[in-house]
């Protein structure tokens, strides 16, 4: 059966940290843009500075969203960040309500990045015990080189760094905390000056990583240098520093990557997180966003 995802306002699907076009033969955001195609929804993927403070980024998100209604005539759009993307996505709605219908946040570090701490604890000496900073800072780089990032923008790896954790993200709250919930782990307000906030997010499975997909493998490795929020964590964010809004789910099988593709080798996987776009695209439908 033809699904009917033609949302009201344009789908803008904002990429996160290192934001890049493929990871290996994977184009970012490419399935997911295929599928909300087919089902109705008109989409663009705005190109955003690969590693910057959330400021910067939502700047060039303003900017690119003024573009797209120019171009399309629409009087709002609906905002799709995933990981830094969504902080980018609540600065531009929060900047410009009167232009922003819905922001969705998708693995989202709205209460900053216990993996960002650690590795922020990292580059000073005699923060961390020598093997641990090494341990770290060796997966994230084997993450990062499977990465191929868009480099035109202006760049500045440390302020993105200290941008995600949870005291850079604690500051941005306090000037921006439209959607935020007051208790931790609840739901946010849904509606704030006329823009609806939704999220979700996933955990690390508890079975063995793909053998296919070396993504799954690092961030299961990742996952361990939580403290906070052991067990319960996708590898870059914690469950409920994810929520925003209206909580869809917080706990979906999925690591920080897996939240936005299908893992390589996987036959079947529950849920399909294509899937989760397309019916979140119904349900702005439905909300006549």
């Amino acid at each position: 059966m033809q699904r009917n995802a033609s949302t009201r306002y344009p789908i803008l699907l904002v990429h996160g940290l290192f934001g890049f076009e493929r990871i290996g033969h994977f184009e970012l955001f490419h399935d997911v843009k295929s599928a909300l195609k087919t089902a109705g929804s008109q989409v663009f993927v705005p190109h955003l500075s690969a590693t910057h403070k959330n400021e910067t980024r939502g700047e060039q998100l303003l900017a690119q969203i003024d573009r797209v209604l120019r171009g399309t005539g629409a009087k709002k759009v609906n905002l799709v960040g995933h990981s830094q993307g969504a902080l980018a996505a609540r600065y531009a709605a929060a900047l410009a309500p009167h232009s922003v219908a819905s922001v969705t946040s998708v693995s989202g570090p709205n209460h900053g990045s216990e993996l960002a701490d650690f590795l922020r604890k990292a580059l000073v000496p005699g923060r961390l015990p020598e093997t641990v900073a090494q341990n770290v800072a060796t997966l994230f780089s084997n993450f990062l080189s499977l990465i191929s990032g868009n480099l035109t923008l202006p760049q500045n790896a440390l302020a993105a760094l200290n941008a995600l954790t949870t005291e850079g993200v604690g500051n941005f709250n306090d000037r921006f905390p439209q959607g935020l919930p007051k208790t931790w782990g609840g739901h946010g307000p849904e509606q704030v000056n006329g823009v609806r906030y939704y999220s979700w997010s996933g955990v690390i499975a508890t079975d063995n990583p793909s053998t296919f997909d070396p993504t799954q493998s690092i961030f299961h490795a990742l996952s361990q240098y939580f403290m906070t929020e052991t067990e319960q964590n996708d590898g870059f964010v914690g469950r409920f520093s994810s929520h925003l809004g209206q909580v869809i789910r917080s706990d979906y099988p999925l690591d920080h990557l897996g939240s936005l593709r299908r893992a390589a080798g996987t036959v079947t996987a529950l849920p399909d997180p294509i899937e989760l776009y397309v019916e979140h695209a119904e349900r702005l439908r439905a909300a006549s966003l």
